[in-house]
């Protein structure tokens, strides 16, 4: 009977240091976004150069509608010059929120002013998922961009607030 109790010990004892034991821990101060500005709205940088159409800036904060161009010049792709915001797509962790800026028809620069960033865990998250998605759409210039693994909400969220801002850029 001794051995019985001694073998069950044993066994809750393991378990318990194995359920209780962390892989790795990130500090804050690593992820990117932690330096990001007050204004929470993260950027990449625009990957091509082109020369500006005149176009009306967004409306600022977190307004879903947006300001298109004051001349009407489409592409064959479809779009209309200017600055576009997208609706903000509501995730299990936060509203995502794309605005996206079309010169000569094309997606010249992609912004996110509005993600789930109230965790440290979603700053690391986000910092490493939404470079990729924009880097994507500038390359696909459609909203047809692939998940980021890990970020399965975030990227959801994205290519909903992205297919608003197109459609607005096609209306």
């Amino acid at each position: 009977m001794k051995k019985i109790v001694y073998a069950l010990m044993a066994t809750v004892t393991g378990l318990v240091l194995l359920f209780s034991y962390r892989t790795s821990t990130v500090p804050e101060s690593t992820s990117a976004l932690a330096d990001a500005p007050s204004s929470g709205v993260a950027t990449v940088p625009k990957t091509t150069t082109t020369t500006p159409s005149p176009s009306a800036s967004a409306s600022s904060g977190s307004s879903s509608t947006s300001s298109g161009s004051t001349s009407a010049q489409t592409s064959s792709s479809g779009l209309t010059d200017g600055t576009y915001t997208g609706q903000a797509a509501d995730t299990r962790f936060g509203p995502v929120q794309v605005q996206i800026t079309v010169s000569g028809g094309a997606i010249t620069d992609v912004q996110v002013p509005q993600y789930p960033s109230e965790s440290g865990r979603d700053q690391q998250i986000n910092s490493r998922a939404l470079p990729v998605l924009v880097k994507e759409t500038v390359q696909a210039q459609s909203a047809q961009v692939d998940m980021v693994s890990g970020a399965t909400y975030t990227s959801t969220g994205y290519r909903t607030s992205l297919q608003s801002a197109l459609d607005q850029a096609r209306a």
